[in-house]
């Protein structure tokens, strides 16, 4: 019994008690046939060594309800030929069984064999179906083919040479063979014009991507023009009683409220081009020349500058923190911590100049005056957006007369600008200029 199979034999054990059975029923028909001849005959010494039957002239009667199994075989051979004879008869038999039983066994393999056959055939019938209805030819007139397909019914098992349907199949698959080649050839040429299109995409990519990386400020700086350019937290000094002095730590820093900055300020930045831009990308610098120089407290004018635009991809945290420069309006409070002590000044107004037109820095005054410098239209170097502040705390009248800077090295033609552009970077490489 076979256990997993909840108690029924599997099928090697079910064939072979089926075997043996069947071998059985042979044996007993043998023995039937062999003994119905032999009842009388006294078994010789040499068919009793044969037959391990030590008894001379035993002798018993055929029961036909006994096993033939336990049926001793009751001869006594009277002559050589009569021997010869009943095994002849004997061997007979078995041979007689064998072939009727293979014949039955190669007949019903055969049959198997044409049964599976036409169920390959069929499931084949049946994905081909599936296929030409998948692909959208179920429509399609098939297209027999002109093979006779008698040629090739040497190769096809049992049946299936004679089989009327193995004409239609031929013409399935022909029509389809046709169909998938046409749709071949439509992709082929689609492919062609597609490839034909890779240098024309290619090249707006590359347009597109020269156009970012040259103009991308144009698209950003508005943006970040109302968002925290220095990334930084609300001051909280918007309440502050600007007439109040207070003491405030070391650091030299820039605050304006309404913007939302607050960063570091580098005073006695030398005003060459490198040493600016180098300073701008750690906050913003003090701008030097001839008579606006003064510093923090003093009568004159103290010039500071930052960037308001940089590309997107750039490391200068500090390149949008001045964008919104020109939000701001008179009486808009600007704070410089300067040696530990507060300035206050109050905006008294804007204007746009040129890039060369540094005079504009330089003014007669009586009071300390702040000017902060940046580009505009925001993106461009185009112009420079001057915003003008008077201190109002600590009090004025108090300051003291800046010193007056003749050095040449401090003379400039041109106001700082932002960080230079992709093309710029490209032009100034290649020139060597830095």
């Amino acid at each position: 019994m076979d256990q997993k199979n909840g108690g029924q034999d599997s099928d090697a054990e079910l064939k072979a008690r089926q075997r043996k059975t069947a071998a059985e029923i042979a044996r007993k028909k043998v023995l039937a046939a062999y003994n119905s001849d032999t009842q009388n005959i006294q078994k010789s010494s040499t068919i009793s060594r044969n037959f391990g039957v030590n008894q001379q002239n035993y002798q018993a009667p055929i029961s036909t309800t006994a096993s033939y199994k336990q049926t001793p075989i009751n001869a006594t051979v009277t002559s050589n030929k009569a021997t010869a004879e009943q095994w002849q008869k004997y061997h007979s038999a078995w041979q007689g069984y064998y072939q009727k039983y293979y014949s039955e066994y190669y007949a019903k393999a055969a049959h198997d064999y044409i049964e599976t056959e036409k169920l390959k055939a069929e499931r084949k019938r049946r994905d081909e179906e599936n296929l030409l209805r998948d692909t959208g030819l179920s429509g399609t007139k098939p297209i027999v083919s002109t093979e006779n397909p008698k040629k090739k019914s040497h190769l096809l098992p049992g049946n299936l040479a004679n089989d009327p349907s193995t004409e239609e199949e031929q013409g399935i698959m022909e029509s389809l063979r046709q169909k998938i080649r046409e749709k071949a050839v439509k992709q082929t040429k689609a492919s062609r014009k597609v490839r034909h299109l890779i240098p024309i995409i290619a090249g707006v990519f590359v347009v597109l991507l020269i156009l970012f990386l040259q103009y991308n400020r144009l698209i950003f700086a508005p943006i970040m023009a109302y968002v925290s350019p220095g990334n930084s937290e609300d001051s909280g000094i918007t309440a502050l009683d600007p007439t109040v002095t207070t003491a405030v730590g070391p650091d030299n820093r820039l605050i304006i409220p309404k913007l939302n900055v607050d960063v570091p300020v580098n005073f006695g930045i030398p005003n060459d081009t490198d040493s600016i831009n180098n300073a701008m990308e750690n906050g913003v610098a003090q701008f030097a020349i001839p008579g606006a120089s003064a510093m923090p407290g003093e009568i004159g004018n103290l010039v500071i500058t930052g960037h308001s635009a940089g590309d997107i991809y750039s490391n200068n945290q500090y390149k949008f923190i001045f964008s919104g420069l020109e939000r701001l309006n008179p009486g808009d409070l600007i704070y410089i911590d300067y040696q530990g002590t507060r300035y206050t000044y109050s905006v008294t107004g804007s204007e746009t100049v040129e890039p060369s037109n540094v005079a504009a820095l330089v003014y007669d005054t009586d009071k300390p005056m702040l000017t902060l410098i940046t580009c505009t239209p925001l993106g461009t170097a185009r112009f420079r957006l001057l915003v003008s502040a008077e201190q109002v705390n600590p009090s004025p009248s108090g300051a003291v007369q800046s010193e007056t800077v003749d050095d040449a090295s401090t003379t400039t033609e041109v106001m700082p600008q932002n960080e230079p552009t992709f093309f710029e970077r490209i032009w100034n490489f290649l020139t060597g200029n830095n």
